[in-house]
């Protein structure tokens, strides 16, 4: 690793005992060598701060742990402003990176001046990373996108096209532009800070299936599908406003129905895997 690395993998770390191991192996293990690992653990009760120890003895690893309270969003901005280098990628502390993610993406963005966020296709996984669904993510998304159509084409779709943070690369200068990783909508904090992104930057959509998401019980409940329906309803408000010759009315009405009629799908689903998904399977 140089002393200012390429790229900077963020991991926010909170009660991820189960799978930390795992996926700082996945990082680990990349194909691309220039980057550092920075992992911050928001004082988990779980023996995960422990079980993270070993892999400070890897040059590229550094450890930090920070107190309760603030959320997601405090870790993750607290993990992100800790990055060095000239793209960032957040992987939350269950999910997977496979052997040619980085290497791809960082490839994807270095041909690309006028892109700032690359995105790959996700398997969506159990908790002994047996496939559920395999290759999610895009709709109709390829290659190289004017940022704004990109924008569009997911309050079109009612539906984070662009996945979890797993599957996202940023470049470190886009991300710092939008103010880091905006909690306007808690639950859609990595999709709003996505979009706030490519309303200055175009999108590389590649077609391959480079990443996993881990999917847990605590992501099916009533509560949560009816948050997720109710905030991107609030995202799509907010956006039609600020880009009204981008979104029409007619896109922001479809998408919030699709997106509703999305978070209660993906919760039957859920329910259908619930012995797969059990963290205590």
């Amino acid at each position: 690793m140089t002393l200012t690395p390429r790229v900077s993998v963020v991991l926010p770390c909170y009660q991820n005992a189960r799978f930390i191991e795992r996926t700082m192996t996945s990082i680990l293990e990349q194909s691309f060598g220039d980057f550092e690992l920075i992992v911050s653990d928001h004082s988990s009760t779980d023996g995960s701060w422990d079980l993270l120890q070993p892999f400070a003895n890897d040059s590229r690893v550094r450890l930090h742990q920070i107190p309760t309270g603030g959320g997601a969003a405090r870790n993750w901005n607290f993990v992100t402003d800790q990055a060095r280098g000239d793209y960032v990628k957040l992987v939350c502390g269950d999910d997977l990176l496979y052997r040619d993610c980085l290497a791809r993406q960082v490839a994807s963005l270095d041909g690309n001046a006028e892109a700032g966020v690359s995105v790959v296709r996700r398997d969506l996984v159990d908790v002994v990373d047996r496939i559920l669904l395999a290759g999610r993510g895009l709709g109709p998304l390829r290659g190289l996108v004017p940022g704004r159509d990109a924008i569009r084409a997911i309050v079109r779709a009612g539906t984070n096209l662009l996945g979890e943070p797993m599957c996202v690369l940023l470049r470190a200068d886009v991300l710092r532009k939008v103010g880091g990783w905006q909690p306007t909508y808690p639950f859609l904090i990595d999709q709003y800070t996505y979009m706030r992104a490519l309303e200055s930057s175009d999108l590389i959509a590649l077609d391959e299936t480079l990443a996993a998401f881990r999917i847990s019980s605590t992501q099916w409940s009533v509560h949560l599908a009816r948050e997720q329906g109710s905030q991107a309803a609030g995202v799509h408000r907010e956006f039609r406003a600020d880009l009204p010759t981008v979104i029409s009315s007619r896109d922001e009405f479809f998408g919030t129905l699709r997106a509703h009629r999305t978070a209660w799908a993906r919760r039957a689903a859920y329910f259908v895997w619930r012995k797969r998904i059990s963290n205590a399977a």
